[in-house]
């Protein structure tokens, strides 16, 4: 097949869709853990389940969502103790609730899913921040996630 200098290779279709898919569950998972957040008398189930009722997720991206929600719940304090290891200067309660939220997304992911690599991790949980939080949040956070993932924690 003669192929011009100009042909890009793309990914499946299938791929495309898995991986925006999988960024727009990740966003869904930021609204869970911030409804958990504002209310903790309630469980994170309870948050996901919540928002599944009121919110129109799609089915597509409810089965990540769910298990990003469930992972971190089952794995919370092993998570949150990775994250306090890898902030300086700073506690885990005294960042802002979108930070924190999005920090235990992307270290649930890079501690718990082998079939998410590192750096996609970190790069989805930049533009969270990136889309949700503030102007030095981007940065902050790709520090922490990545002081986790070369620690091999």
């Amino acid at each position: 097949m003669n192929r011009k200098p100009t042909d890009v290779e793309r990914p499946p279709a299938d791929r495309t869709l898995q991986h925006l898919d999988r960024s727009r569950a990740r966003s869904w998972a930021l609204q869970v853990l911030y409804r958990w957040e504002s209310d903790r008398s309630r469980s994170l189930s309870e948050a996901l389940d919540d928002t599944l009722q009121t919110r129109r997720v799609s089915p597509r991206r409810t089965a990540y969502l769910e298990r990003l929600v469930r992972s971190l719940e089952a794995n919370a304090e092993a998570v949150d103790s990775v994250l306090r290891g890898a902030l300086s200067n700073w506690t885990l309660e005294r960042l802002s609730t979108i930070d924190r939220s999005i920090l235990r997304i992307g270290a649930t992911e890079i501690l718990h899913f082998r079939d998410v690599p590192p750096k996609v991790s970190i790069r989805e949980a930049m533009l969270l921040a990136e889309s949700y939080s503030g102007p030095d949040s981007p940065a902050f956070v790709n520090g922490v996630l990545d002081a986790i993932h070369k620690r091999g924690a």
